[in-house]
């Protein structure tokens, strides 16, 4: 499930940058105006703006959910198979302080 999540999230995505890419910024309308390109394409002078505008609205909001899941299904995860909640702890007895504060090195370890 979450695999295929992660494809539509990945789809999404690029659908999003393709379609924010084809749509005109606000001054496109006034060079078009001097010959600056073909203003009424192929989906005539307003129509591609609320096209792409609607799509990308739905996109983004595909997007956002997909997000939500997949964040949702790792921390579910992520809570139910933690590697420090699985480990065996070993718990041993810290070594004793001598009275004058410096801790000594065990007898194999003593510098020569």
């Amino acid at each position: 499930m979450e695999s295929v999540l992660q494809v539509i999230h990945v789809l999404a995505v690029i659908a999003i940058i393709v379609l924010v890419l084809l749509q005109h910024g606000k001054g496109a309308d006034a060079g078009a105006a001097f010959g600056g390109g073909n203003s009424a394409g192929l989906f005539g002078a307003s129509g591609s703006a609320n096209f792409l505008s609607r799509a990308t609205a739905i996109l983004a909001t595909l997007f956002f959910c997909t997000s939500l899941a997949l964040t949702w299904m790792s921390n579910r995860t992520a809570r139910s198979a933690g590697v420090v909640e699985s480990a065996p702890v070993e718990r041993t007895a810290p070594d004793p302080v001598p009275a004058g504060g410096i801790p000594t090195p065990p007898a194999d370890e003593v510098p020569r």
